[in-house]
């Protein structure tokens, strides 16, 4: 057994959550139920956190079932983000059902008379024979109503049988056989349909609603400048939206910055300015024979989730209750109730998967515009579907953002400055952050006041728009600081990796661009500056399965790497990127190396980090949030433009072991490496630097119009 860390404080979300039957339960026909607070939205986690519970408690995979996390019957493990779900929540029930097998042992030794015990398949063995007994017939009613005690011993990695090897996904059969599964597909009896009319710029206040022609039986439902119906059917509820919609006058505010100068608009925006690391010696600068300095931006992004966000609520008397796609239900319940002045007791709130998440997407604002308009149908559920050009318009949005870098190399070709300034609105703008509900329609009540600007978290490179701003190498003389923007035109909050993929983005670039300078290759150039042996490992590799030494250079095609270790202190990726730039721009292939830990489920790792390098492609080269002085003008797949399934480069993943290591995320490593790899492989490839994303063709021709 592996010896436990010391403290129930080692695991975070059992130490906040410490009662073992919060977390598992022992149930007829021979099941275990695990109960994790961490939700599954497509990235495989529940399949991962299963594999965790079956082999520690010696169970076969196929006895364990997830149920649905709710406020009313989950561990409060906050929101599923940062890529911390098996890290957190993984620990957490590992522990949980440690604990909880030794439990029913204790029982079973006191009937048996001994207590040299062992357990297959849930069955208990006394000298390798059965004794008749079982987790089921020993786990009596309140058994493990019981907090966990200290840490105890959990089974090592080397005698494994389930966890650490590759198992199908537990949310894939309903996927791909079409079953309802997502909240999309509920419906619940006397169900109700209801649909928003959004204001039609930014800032805009309701003047009237005019005299809309509706069918007696829509309900439409009014609070100052939030506007919507509730009828029998969606389609009579978007029918009647869109009938409201023309006969609704508003008075717009122009409110939004330039769009073709975002530049000029983070710059000049106040801000907070605030060190996240400084570390100073005159002597190496001093030594600096070389200095650089470049600018690397990216435009505001969409989650641009594969369907629209949904939600459904009923309001009963003084009790609401709520389905929601959210990441983070407990958040989401105070919210509710401290926006509308409700007891956080009478609101539940269940999660219900969603299709497609990234992020800080609409959900959280879909429940409350359905629990608004449930309160104008009491006892009945409503269901609210977004448009597609409510989500495109109206969810938060990743922050444009600004990266200076500037950096001095010595006579050697070594670097020994580095100073970045980092400018971005925040990051952190989720339910509940900062002191305010923040939910998009409390700013349309009467009497409801602007969304404040969203916080941004400690000033670390782990967190916000700061998040992997201090570059990983060994640089003596560095200095990073933070600009947060104090006004916020455009709503912002967490989009998959934070600030990770610009500063990774500017800081491998800039790389790349002193790698010139010193008359080094990017691959030795990196390795030269890294003391790191797990760093270097996984850029060896990318290096070596990429063929990145004696690949031939063609002309029109380049290649290029990026790394990071996602937040300074979880996984690592390394990639390598083939990029064509003749007519456009083409990513063809990427390989990925990553370690990530000890390795739960493998496929799932190769998933997650596939995934994430093509979103980051489709970022890189496509994406871009586009608007006019008064709204946001990108509101379809035509105006808003992702990669296309003909455009997907092959992706090439492999994992690099880690024995002994703690289990990290692999949902986000990709995002920054990724586009630093494409980056650097289209400079190559079309002879000039793009330093202004997204790479598009219309990029690269300016880039050469200026060189």
């Amino acid at each position: 057994m592996t010896p436990p860390p010391r403290g129930l404080a080692a695991y975070p979300s059992l130490a906040a959550n410490p009662v073992l039957s919060s977390w598992l339960a022992f149930c007829p026909g021979g099941t275990v139920t695990i109960r994790p607070g961490k939700v599954e939205y497509g990235q495989g986690v529940w399949t991962a956190l299963a594999q965790v519970a079956a082999e520690e408690l010696d169970v076969a995979l196929a006895r364990v079932t997830v149920a649905p996390v709710s406020t009313d019957t989950s561990p409060d493990e906050g929101v599923t983000s940062g890529s911390l779900s098996i890290q957190h929540s993984g620990s957490a029930l590992r522990q949980a059902c440690a604990q909880a097998r030794a439990v029913l042992l204790e029982v079973a030794a006191g009937k048996l008379g001994t207590a040299e015990l062992t357990v297959q398949d849930g069955q208990i063995l006394a000298a390798g024979q059965p004794t008749g007994l079982s987790y089921w017939s020993l786990a009596s009613p309140g058994l493990l109503d019981r907090e966990a005690g200290d840490p105890v011993p959990v089974k090592p990695p080397r005698e494994w049988s389930v966890a650490g090897r590759s198992a199908p996904r537990l949310d894939l059969p309903d996927k791909v056989t079409g079953r309802p599964r997502f909240l999309h597909d509920l419906v619940l009896p006397g169900m109700r349909y209801g649909r928003v009319v959004r204001p039609p710029a930014a800032v805009a206040e309701l003047v009237s609603t005019g005299d809309p022609d509706l069918p007696p039986d829509v309900v439409v439902v009014r609070d100052g400048s939030f506007l919507g119906v509730v009828a029998r059917t969606d389609a009579e509820a978007l029918r009647a939206a869109r009938v409201v919609a023309k006969a609704a006058s508003w008075r717009v505010t122009e409110s939004l910055p330039d769009d073709r100068d975002l530049k000029g608009f983070l710059l000049s925006a106040p801000t907070q300015d605030v060190p996240v690391e400084s570390r100073r010696d005159e002597g190496a600068a001093a030594s600096a024979t070389t200095v650089r300095t470049a600018e690397y931006t990216r435009p505001f992004l969409a989650h641009a989730s594969m369907a629209p966000s949904c939600a459904i609520a009923r309001w009963d008397g003084e009790q609401v209750t709520a389905w929601s796609h959210s990441q983070g239900v407990f958040a989401l319940r105070d919210a509710l109730a401290a926006g509308l002045g409700l007891d956080p007791a009478l609101v539940t709130v269940h999660h219900a998967e969603g299709a497609g998440a990234y992020g800080h997407n609409g959900a959280d604002d879909a429940t409350l515009d359905a629990v608004l308009l449930a309160r104008a149908v009491p006892g009945r559920p409503v269901r609210v579907l977004w448009s597609r050009e409510d989500e495109m318009g109206w969810a938060p949005l990743g922050p444009a953002m600004l990266a200076r870098l500037s950096a001095g190399l010595d006579a050697r070709g070594r670097i020994v400055t580095w100073r970045q300034d980092v400018w971005s609105n925040g990051f952190i703008g989720r339910p509940g952050r900062g002191g305010d509900p923040r939910l998009l329609a409390l700013a349309h009540l009467a009497g409801g006041q602007p969304m404040p600007p969203a916080p941004d978290g400690p000033p670390t490179g782990a967190m916000g728009s700061t998040r992997n701003a201090v570059p990983g190498y060994d640089i003596p003389d560095l200095e990073v600081v933070r600009h947060r923007l104090l006004t916020m035109p455009i709503r912002t909050s967490s989009l998959r990796s934070l600030g990770a993929f610009l500063n990774v983005f500017a800081i491998e670039s800039f790389m790349d661009e002193l790698a010139e300078c010193a008359g080094a290759d990017p691959v030795a150039f990196r390795l030269a500056h890294l003391t790191d042996p797990r760093a270097a490992a996984v850029i060896e590799a990318v290096a070596e399965f990429s063929g990145w030494a004696g690949r031939p250079r063609q002309e029109g095609t380049g290649y290029g790497i990026g790394y990071a270790r996602y937040k300074g202190l979880a996984g690592y990726c390394a990639a390598v990127a083939e990029v064509e730039a003749r007519d456009d721009v083409h990513v063809r292939r990427l390989w990925l190396a990553v370690d990530v830990g000890t390795v739960i489920n493998p496929d799932g790792v190769v998933n997650q980090v596939e995934g994430g390098a093509v979103q980051s492609t489709s970022w890189a080269i496509r994406e871009r949030v586009t608007f006019d002085r008064a709204r946001i003008t990108s509101l379809s797949w035509d105006t808003y433009p992702v990669l296309r399934f003909t455009e997907v480069p092959g992706v090439a993943v492999r994992i690099v072991a880690a024995p002994g290591e703690p289990e990290t995320g692999a949902g986000e490593i990709a995002q920054g490496p990724v586009a630093a790899a494409i980056g650097n492989a289209l400079a190559q490839a079309a002879g000039v630097r793009v330093r202004d994303l997204p790479l598009t063709r219309e990029q690269v021709i300016r880039a050469i119009e200026q060189a």
